[in-house]
């Protein structure tokens, strides 16, 4: 790496999070800092959206799936959208009905404030160890990246550095730079991503769309002899890209803190369904650059690349074929998807602690004499403190850790959209069912996730979701039936 790629990474890394605060202006409220004054521009938000279910992982792998099946991701799109129209005409105006800090507020409403405390704690679970794996996993390419330019960086210091950075602007500017950086971020790396397509298809020889067609690059699906382990069959892509969606658009708190933010359902709606060809475009330009890589190394499969694994074929062009100056300016772009999904992250656990366990907190800033303000913005340095020491427990773990972690993140999924549906489809639901058959679903959905071998793979994600639902109300439908049962009994024997 020469000095030009250090110093457009260096003004990136300096430039970025002061343009945020600038734009976010100053926060002299918990609502302002946790909501964003609800006077932030549709768009924005939108690109927010996709930058925060962005992150290096999916920056690094969408190429390299692509490289071995072609556009499947832009399949799993498909689903995406039909979820994203689900979530904004059915779940939104359910938040829109009252004033929210968090997605959570909603089930207490419904089911009262344990209900609500039960959902948040699972959020707040999960998304610690789904973020602090995103963390770990997501510095590993750019330290091998840059030790591939000479430039070795201790993966500690690293990872400090992009947590301190993060840190900072989400404390000055609160969810308004949160936003406001993540919009710049997905703008880098998408501009990245397309000059990468730009340069790859220049100069390619007649007939290489041909080539690709008849190599089945173009293929939105793949055909799996074992479709419970493939997450890109159409019924698995569309069916569960779409309940993907539901629990991770209409549920989760990282996402719904975006379209609370919205100064109306309508600027709301028009920020999801943005957001869905938003990802599109994202998942079309980097599997674009996935398959132009397969011509770029003569048509060969991975194994005959020389690089270890799909998510080696992105960073490799992005070190050894890409000129000074890009090359700093795409790995800045790497940097930025980390950025985005952790800001993202800090605020919507900031805002969960704060709306969720709101008799906890007000206790808490009496006890240390802090204004709300104040003890928001201390949770959002907690919540970063243990981010980073949860990925330096995963740094000292084993891959099987990892992947555990992963599994764990995955697993509250299912019983979070069930126990939704259950609030609007179902009028006699109560908590009393749903409270116990939530906390049975989920240690349930990660025992299936961790033995549930078909054909001696891992079962896909759409299916755990799926599994996770009909978990949910077979144990409330259970009890409810058990409860009647005793209760008649009770009666029978009064009589």
């Amino acid at each position: 790496m020469n000095l030009l790629d250090l110093s457009v990474m260096l003004a990136y890394l300096a430039g970025m999070p002061l343009l945020a605060v600038l734009l976010s202006g100053k926060q002299s409220s918990t609502s302002a800092y946790l909501e964003g004054g609800h006077d932030l521009p549709w768009w924005a938000l939108c690109l927010s959206m996709v930058a925060t279910e962005t992150s290096t992982l999916t920056v690094i792998s969408v190429p390299g799936v692509a490289f071995g099946n072609g556009m499947v991701f832009v399949g799993l799109a498909l689903g995406y959208l039909l979820g994203r129209a689900i979530v904004a005409w059915k779940f939104l105006p359910l938040y829109s009905s009252g004033r929210m800090l968090s997605a959570y507020d909603y089930l207490g409403q419904r089911f009262g404030a344990r209900m609500q405390r039960v959902a948040s704690a699972t959020f707040l679970g999960t998304r610690v160890l789904a973020e602090a794996v995103r963390l770990f996993a997501g510095m590993l390419p750019l330290t091998a990246m840059l030790a591939a330019t000479h430039m070795a960086v201790p993966h500690m210091v690293l990872l400090t550095t992009v947590v301190g950075i993060t840190l900072f602007y989400t404390l000055c500017g609160g969810l308004r730079a949160v936003v406001w950086s993540d919009a710049i971020q997905f703008c880098l790396y998408l501009g990245g991503s397309a000059i990468c397509a730009a340069l790859l298809m220049h100069g390619l020889p007649a007939g290489s769309f041909s080539t690709l067609q008849h190599a089945g690059k173009f293929a939105l699906f793949a055909h799996a002899s074992t479709p419970f382990s493939s997450a890109f069959t159409p019924i698995a892509a569309i069916g569960g890209g779409t309940l993907m969606t539901l629990a991770s658009h209409g549920t989760d708190q990282l996402m719904v803190q975006r379209v609370l933010a919205a100064r109306s359902l309508k600027e709301a709606r028009m920020a999801l369904m943005g957001s869905a060809v938003g990802v599109t475009a994202l998942f079309f330009l980097l599997s674009g650059v996935g398959i132009l890589l397969w011509l770029y190394h003569g048509q060969v499969p991975l194994q005959e690349t020389g690089l270890s694994s799909p998510d080696a074929i992105f960073p490799d062009y992005i070190v050894h074929g890409l000129p000074a100056g890009l090359r700093g300016l795409m790995v800045a772009a790497i940097l930025a998807a980390t950025m985005g999904s952790l800001s993202s992250t800090l605020s919507a656990m900031t805002a969960a602690t704060v709306g969720d366990f709101s008799a906890l907190c007000t206790k808490l800033g009496r006890l240390l004499s802090l204004s709300p303000l104040g003890l928001a913005r201390a949770f959002t340095v907690f919540w970063s403190v243990i981010l980073v020491g949860c990925s330096l427990l995963f740094a000292q773990g084993s891959q099987s850790a990892v992947l555990l972690g992963f599994s764990i993140a995955a697993c509250g999924y299912g019983p979070m959209l069930g126990t939704f549906l259950a609030g609007m489809a179902i009028p006699s639901a109560r908590a009393t069912e749903l409270i116990p058959a939530f906390c049975l679903t989920v240690p349930l959905v990660l025992l299936a996730m961790a033995t549930v071998r078909p054909a001696g793979h891992p079962l896909a994600f759409p299916w755990l979701i799926l599994t996770g639902i009909l978990l949910l109300f077979f144990f409330a439908t259970s009890l409810r039936l058990a409860r009647g049962l005793f209760s008649r009994s009770a009666r029978n024997s009064d009589a």
